[in-house]
């Protein structure tokens, strides 16, 4: 049985307001007429593969040696949506395309891509078997699932416990649930000089994970058919307590200001330098603070609901097929075999090696299938020596059965930049929290109306 996905770059890319064009031209087969049970031969281009580390470049060799009589032109460039639109007005369209599952729905309302139900079937797959059911409800759409998920890097908040034990702040202080004790645990851990923040107490990371915020303090961004719901009066409370973390340390301008300084990547993070209490970090940032093991001392707690419960949400990328590709049965296969249990297990191997030569933590891979989530885990995922390391990895593990979708919207990339622009006037305090939403949900619902039109 078949299953999937990690490695290959995360991928940012700019936003579009999509115009409401048909899918593919360029001579391919429409989605209705392709045959995936075909036999994969010819050459077959995919787009989007920026930057492949040790855990892309192993399962792009295995799926290489699965289809022999296949050629693959590969684009290394980063997705551009922009581009993507225009490739395929110009009739240039690739076979596959990697891009962030956000866009995904925007496209298949717009009929820009292949719904992959057949090509699943094709394969021997069954989404809802192999993939965290929030994950494959982000690429449903319209009773189709169009894209095959990979990553779900999920957030929590790693703890530097050298600031709290100065501070006297206990793990169970740091509780998103619990706003009382989290503002006093900041009080006790935030230092500024002049005005100026010198120590955040807590990083609530305010537009980069705004979603998490609004979400797990009971809010909705869309409704069950993806329209945008960012007015609803649900969203205010998550947008109220990151005010009031930010406010407790100088205000969302100095907050930003100091943020933006963060040697984030390199010798002199935060961590290492102490410049935050706790943060909210994905799963993928111990892999940062791996070669800092010596110099740091972390653990981490979830994320949690206002009901106090552990919450997450599953962002991450995908594969699509773009309408009018010209080999559609080998992009399916391709896919497949980029993410079947096989190809996971060689992405493990390749990323053990890579840390035996690099002599840092094993974090494992999350890949947006429980499978090979945990036989991965339970074959390279060993004690370290650093039992605050260790639990923090723990912590990533503990939280994947907790995530939720962003919700599926053919203007969800749109959602999410009108979120952000809502939340930074509110935290400047530019707008009102509700009329900050309420301008947020006219510009994204201009965007659902035009992605749906037609």
């Amino acid at each position: 049985m078949r299953k999937r996905i990690i490695g290959i770059a995360a991928i940012a890319a700019s936003a579009v307001l999509l115009a409401g064009c048909g899918g593919g031209g360029g001579g391919g087969e429409a989605a209705g007429d392709v045959d995936f049970t075909a036999e994969p031969t010819g050459t077959m281009s995919a787009w989007g593969f920026e930057n492949a580390d040790d855990v892309g470049q192993s399962r792009l060799d295995y799926a290489a040696e699965q289809l022999s009589d296949v050629k693959v032109d590969l684009d290394a460039t980063a997705f551009d949506a922009q581009k993507f639109t225009t490739r395929l007005a110009s009739g240039d369209v690739p076979d596959v395309v990697q891009m962030d599952r956000r866009y995904v729905t925007q496209y298949a309302a717009q009929d820009l891509i292949m719904p992959l139900d057949k090509c699943f079937e094709a394969q021997d797959v069954s989404p809802d078997d192999y993939w965290y059911p929030f994950v494959v409800d982000d690429v449903r759409y319209d009773d189709a699932i169009w894209a095959v998920p990979q990553f779900y890097q999920p957030p929590a908040i790693i703890l530097n416990k050298r600031v709290m034990d100065q501070a006297g702040v206990t793990n169970e202080e740091i509780d998103t649930s619990n706003p009382d004790a989290l503002l006093g645990a900041i009080a006790k851990m935030y230092q500024e000089s002049g005005g100026v923040p010198t120590r955040l107490g807590f990083d609530p990371v305010s537009t980069g994970q705004a979603a998490l915020w609004v979400l797990g303090m009971g809010g909705q961004l869309t409704d069950a058919d993806g329209k945008p719901t960012l007015d609803d009066p649900s969203n205010v409370a998550g947008v109220e307590l990151l005010k009031q973390i930010n406010d407790a340390q100088g205000g969302y301008a100095a907050v930003k200001s100091f943020t933006d300084s963060f040697d984030t990547f390199g010798d002199n993070n935060q961590y290492v330098t102490d410049q935050v209490g706790a943060q909210v970090n994905a799963q993928w940032y111990p892999n940062v603070l791996s070669p800092y093991v010596d110099q740091i001392q972390i653990e981490a707690v979830p994320f949690k609901d206002s009901e106090g419960n552990p919450f997450s949400v599953s962002g991450g990328t995908a594969f699509v097929i773009p309408a009018g590709a010209k080999n559609p049965a080998a992009a399916c296969a391709w896919m497949i075999d980029l993410t079947n249990e096989d190809a996971w297990a060689a992405a493990g191997a390749a990323r053990a090696e890579t840390r035996a030569e690099d002599g840092g933590i094993n974090t494992g891979l999350f890949t947006g299938s429980p499978g090979p989530d945990q036989s991965l885990r339970e074959e390279y995922v060993v004690e370290s020596g650093n039992a605050g390391f260790d639990q923090t990895i723990s912590t990533y593990y503990d939280v994947l059965d907790y995530g939720q979708s962003f919700g599926s919207s053919p203007a969800g990339q749109d959602i999410q930049n009108e979120l952000n622009n809502a939340i930074t006037a509110a935290l400047l305090g530019d707008k009102s929290i509700e009329d900050a939403l309420k301008d947020a949900q006219s510009a994204a619902m201009r965007a659902y109306d035009n992605a749906t039109a037609g």
